[in-house]
């Protein structure tokens, strides 16, 4: 599971691992470690779950972590569809349940409520993330550099709201067609409920797991653009304790 190679762009650690597996694996050894190193010190901890086809070998690898006290962990999720049936598979909080929130016994998870109005529901998450402010983010990163749902150009470093209903790129839903989730784009949902991006930021430590061919052009632009709302991912390179995990996909345009 050790990686191919190893370096810093600015302040991201980025990690390459052979295959996808190896990724997750490691990543959710790194993210365990965290989690029991944070415990030790805090009765209870906060973490953001992104919900991708990109984060399945990390979502299962972490959900079968030993020695992790999940009662002790309050669980969110960082954006929503606006719309779509509460019973909808593609729903990212339903996507998460399925692979870690309804695998192991966590303290509270807080879902996004994409049916609900999404100014409110905006609000009354942004309330929650300042009761309970995240430790830990585990993300990914869009074709289109997107983190959560802010897009190029719509993203705002400077973002005065922690959670807002944003109109969804064309790219960021065809994305959802290629990953699998929708058959056609006139499936996909306009908008969404999303962290923003200082609601990311504002983290102790992020772990951005992301893995496949289709996401190299995204890794190249997030390592090696200005950082700038064009390329939203480019932010990552400011963080003081944030990790970039890629496979050899990923990683082959750098």
């Amino acid at each position: 599971m050790s990686e191919i190679k190893q370096w810093t762009a600015d302040k991201l650690d980025v990690k390459v691992f052979e295959t996808r597996s190896d990724m997750g694996k490691n990543a959710a050894h790194d993210v365990s470690k965290k989690i029991k190193e944070l415990l030790m010190k805090k009765d209870f901890i906060n973490i953001i779950f992104a919900a991708a086809p990109s984060q399945n070998e990390f979502l299962a690898a972490l959900s079968e972590e030993e020695g992790i006290d999940w009662s002790r962990i309050n669980a969110f999720h960082m954006d929503e569809y606006v719309g779509l049936n509460k019973n909808a598979p593609q729903r990212f909080g339903e996507f998460l349940k399925q692979r870690i929130f309804g695998k192991v016994s966590f303290n509270e998870v807080y879902y996004i409520d994409g049916e609900a109005d999404p100014a409110q529901e905006g609000k009354r998450y942004a309330g929650l993330l300042r009761q309970f402010p995240a430790d830990i983010v585990c993300m990914g990163i869009g074709e289109n550099t997107h983190i959560a749902f802010n897009d190029p150009y719509e993203a705002n470093f400077q973002d005065p709201l922690l959670v807002k209903e944003v109109q969804l790129h064309e790219a960021s839903r065809q994305q959802q067609v290629n990953d699998g989730c929708f058959a056609t784009i006139d499936e996909v949902p306009v908008s969404a409920i999303t962290l923003t991006v200082p609601a990311l930021l504002n983290a102790k430590y992020i772990f951005c797991m992301v893995p496949g061919i289709n996401k190299a052009q995204a890794v190249y632009h997030t390592l090696n653009d200005e950082v700038n709302e064009k390329y939203p991912s480019t932010i990552l390179r400011n963080h003081e304790n944030a990790v970039l995990y890629l496979d050899k996909e990923s990683a082959s345009m750098l």
